[in-house]
């Protein structure tokens, strides 16, 4: 019977009790048989406690056994106790679960207020001690559980019961726990509540007037387990003051003392929550159910049809070390994959391909000097530079080159595949576009005096643009202009070049055009020309055009169609994906499920890296009103990704928890701040390996192709912004972070999704490798058989890993093998970039290091390999 059964020894502590006071007595006001409310037929008074009475009654509406607990009627009308008695049925209904007492509703009987509750047959766990002293070892551990079970269902829907002792826990019939009386419970957090409780079952911070909280019911729970196993109270005090008195000298009675046969691993978990320091006691109730001997509370609430609690799932899952042999082999297995990776790097990069010995700023300096020789001499107030590959040129190599050798002119030809580009303006240059820093051609080219010049990686001239002045009012006549230094510049020899009429119009205003055509230099069968304008003597245009240049302007570059098709069904996809994430959030929000604050601390985690990539990346100016709307337009941009990733978590971590829990054993501990937990550090270093391993089959798969006679694949670029300096990497480096979350996100919805409709776990690996692997299609060159074995592979390696691993390897593998074909290896320290490429794969290296290190749990690195 859920009653409140107080013992007269024990004290409470309510609303409008200013010190410890006896439960009150009160003689019973009705009878049986009496009929409540036109409803309810009362059988029988059942007991009574601080609140009021609990009687036994017949529902006739329902025909079913209820209990009614009655407000006192000395406090009817005691605001302070009418408020207490409503919250206990507005905190009370918010946790639903088989081991707390279900309460349905509120009524009232000549100007009595009561509940009507779950009738439970049986008795509170305080008459059974008292009865049968302490219970027997299996027994008790079976009640332990089921209590930890019910706390935690509490502490998940944000309740504090405040008043957990054995009078408000009850066994029923068949011997299962219900917690009872949620009379001072309250929400966490609420900075409102009384100091209200048990002063024989409340933690010390709570006799000394601090707040309740998690770990102050975690302290109660292990009183409660110190009397289970011991049938004695750990602190026995007769008055308040002699209670208060044992918490402040720190003696407690050890339950092995009283049970000397005792198994220590109880003693030590009973222990660990009647320590002190809260933050010394157990995480979650969660915790001390996976630390008593035996069992698997996971395993149980799967058993049970439930969806285990975040909390729950983070204390399952193996917590020893990982073995030292198998974490030193990866780490092996990933400085190895590393060192290969840079050599692959050397052969398969566009940027090793190219001649690029002159640093960017030297390359900054030769396009300065270009701009003055060209009689560009004022100071200009902004500049911007950057670098990017000449895809029409590769491409195309790529459409009339067969040959084994094709791409081998990349490093000794005329025409290079990177290009740098400088830009100068009299004004500051803000871009229309929502990215913070200049491009090529954003903003446009509309203020006069506004200068571009794009060289290639030997500092020779190959385009510029230069924006006349808006208004002249001389009437003089302009000189002749002298082409010889555009020549000069671009390091083609003017003698060579003849006249021809000019076909290509400058992208700005000019009153002079002129075209030549000549050979290439070291190729003269292919011919080029040269295309220039200039306004009243100065020039303002030049292009050096090709066979492979075409008039971007008039004419859209061609997609082929199966680029066309993988597009269309990729975006159709992602965005079926994206409308099936909000239709499982916003279900999941109304029914008050979800790991909401998980969710939010990986918001905002992401919105940290956002606005640190922003800080690192952007280009900032000293205009305060500038800086401040680059400043929220990367905050509104960080806001819509890191919508979008709350959105998927929201939508995909209960039916993970439901269905797949263990892929969330890392990831939910990660969350809880628990960094160094072995099991985290080992699926770090498990990601890592993969990222390595995969971007290994990545670059090996892209030369399959040549094993039928097919050409080499064109060169793999790069982000360019590797190439521009440290600050511009750490930036490109955070912006892969969220990519790759996006990445784990997406892939796990389709999997964990498709495993809870089909009930197969490998109908599920199938679907999510085929929708993974059309993203990638593609990037194997131009074979249909390649590209579909090369998707399988790739794709199925990620599926695998979110299979065995975890969501936390999966993240960690999409990260690392993101960095690895976007940044710049190289195993030649000649480079120019040879200095970012070892902090690249230092990082990653590091980033191995740690997993190991956290995964030995404080063991021995190595145990007893050396």
């Amino acid at each position: 019977v859920p009653v409140p059964n107080t013992p007269a020894d024990d004290l409470t502590i309510g609303p409008g009790t200013a010190t410890p006071t006896p439960a009150p007595k009160a003689a019973a006001r009705f009878v049986p048989g009496a009929v409540l409310a036109g409803r309810y037929r009362l059988v029988a008074l059942l007991g009574r406690g601080g609140m009021g009475d609990v009687y036994r009654a017949e529902d006739l509406t329902l025909d079913q056994t209820v209990a009614l607990k009655f407000l006192s009627e000395g406090v009817t009308h005691d605001a302070a106790r009418l408020a207490q008695f409503h919250n206990e049925l507005r905190i009370a209904r918010q946790v639903s679960h088989k081991n707390v007492c279900r309460l349905y509703d509120l009524g009232e009987a000549d100007s009595r207020r009561f509940i009507t509750m779950e009738y439970v047959d049986g008795e509170d766990l305080a008459s059974l001690l008292r009865r049968i002293g302490r219970l027997p070892h299996d027994k008790a551990v079976e009640i332990a559980r089921q209590l930890c079970a019910g706390l935690a269902a509490a502490h998940e829907r944000g309740v504090l019961h405040r008043d957990l002792k054995p009078a408000n826990i009850m066994l029923d019939g068949e011997g299962h726990v219900r917690i009872t009386d949620f009379g001072l419970a309250i929400a966490e957090g609420d900075a409102e509540a009384v100091h209200a409780g048990t002063p024989q079952y409340m933690a010390p911070e709570q006799l000394a007037g601090q707040p309740a909280s998690v770990k102050s019911d975690l302290y109660g729970l292990g009183l409660v387990l110190f009397e289970i196993f011991t049938g004695r109270r750990a602190y026995d005090a007769k008055t308040f003051n002699d209670l208060v008195q044992l918490h402040q000298s720190g003696a407690i009675t050890t339950p092995s003392s009283v049970v000397r046969d005792l198994d220590p691993v109880i003693e030590r978990v009973i222990l660990r929550c009647l320590a002190r320091d809260p933050a010394e006691r157990p995480a979650s109730a969660l915790a001390v159910a996976a630390a008593l001997p035996g069992g698997d509370p996971l395993a149980a609430a799967l058993a049970a049809g439930e969806t285990p609690s975040p909390e729950m799932v983070a204390a399952a899952g193996a917590t020893s070390a990982f073995n030292p042999l198998i974490g030193v082999t990866l780490v092996a297995v990933v400085v190895a994959g590393l060192m290969g990776l840079a050599m692959l790097c050397d052969t398969q990069l566009l940027v090793a391909r190219a001649p690029l010995d002159t640093s960017i700023d030297a390359l900054e300096g030769r396009a300065r000097e270009i701009v003055a020789t060209l009689g560009y001499t004022e100071r200009p107030v902004d500049t911007a530079h950057g670098i990017g590959s000449y895809g029409e040129y590769v491409n195309y190599v790529a459409r009339t080159n067969r040959q084994p050798s094709r791409w081998d002119g990349l490093a000794t030809g005329y025409i290079s595949p990177l290009r740098f580009w400088y830009r100068s303006s009299p004004r500051d240059m803000i871009p229309l576009s929502t990215d913070t820093s200049p491009s090529v051609n954003d903003p446009p080219h509309v203020i006069s005096n506004m200068v571009t010049v794009v060289l290639d990686t030997r500092g020779r001239l190959s385009d510029l643009l230069a924006v006349a002045p808006q208004l002249d009012t001389s009437a003089a006549a302009a000189a002749p202009t002298d082409w010889t230094p555009l020549f000069t510049a671009a390091a083609l020899p003017f003698a060579e070049f003849h006249r021809v009429d000019s076909q290509w119009t400058p992208r700005v205003y000019a009153d002079e055009r002129a075209a030549w055509e000549g050979p290439m230099p070291g190729e003269p069968a292919t011919r080029l020309r040269v295309e220039a304008a200039a306004y009243r003597g100065k020039a303002v245009s030049f292009q050096i055009i090709g066979p492979w240049t075409t008039p971007t302007r008039m004419q859209q570059t061609p997609k082929t169609t199966s680029a066309r098709v993988i597009a269309v069904i990729g975006t159709a996809l992602a965005l079926l994906l994206l409308a099936a994430a909000i239709a499982l959030a916003r279900y999941n929000l109304r029914v008050g499920r979800g790991d909401r604050r998980g969710a939010w601390r990986l918001a905002l985690f992401m919105l940290g890296v956002f606005v640190l990539a922003w800080a690192f990346g952007a280009r900032h100016r000293a205009d305060l009103q500038v800086e401040s709307n680059d400043f929220f337009i990367a905050v509104a941009l960080a806001l819509l990704n890191v919508g979008i990733l709350w959105l998927l978590y929201v939508a995909l971590e209960p039916y993970v928890r439901r269905y797949c829990p263990d892929l969330l054993f890392s990831w939910s501990r990660l969350l809880g701040g628990q960094i160094r937990d072995p099991r985290v550090g080992r699926d770090i270093l498990i990601g890592v390996a993969t990222g390595v391993f995969v971007t290994i089959a990545l670059f090996l798969f892209r030369l399959t192709p040549m094993l039928t006679g097919a050409p080499p694949p064109v060169p793999k670029p790069i982000n360019y912004q590797f190439l521009l300096g440290s600050r511009y990497a750490i930036s490109a480096v955070l912006r892969i972070v969220p990519n790759a979350m996006q990445n784990a996100m997406f892939t796990t919805l389709v999997f964990v999704v498709t495993r809870a409709i089909t009930g197969r776990l490998w109908a599920a690996a199938a679907v999510a490798i085929a929708f993974f692997g059309i993203f990638v299609a593609g990037e194997a060159g131009d074979s249909l058989l390649f590209n579909v074995l090369f998707s399988a592979l790739f794709s199925g390696m990620f599926v695998f890993t979110l299979m065995y691993f975890g969501l936390l390897a999966q993240v960690a593998a999409f990260f690392v093998q993101q960095l690895l074909v976007n940044g710049v290896l190289t195993a030649d320290m000649s480079k120019m970039y040879a200095a970012t490429s070892v902090w690249l794969m230092l990082t990653i290296a590091g980033l191995a290091a740690f997993g190991f290190y956290a995964s030995r749990a404080g063991q021995p690195l190595f145990g007893h390999l050396l």
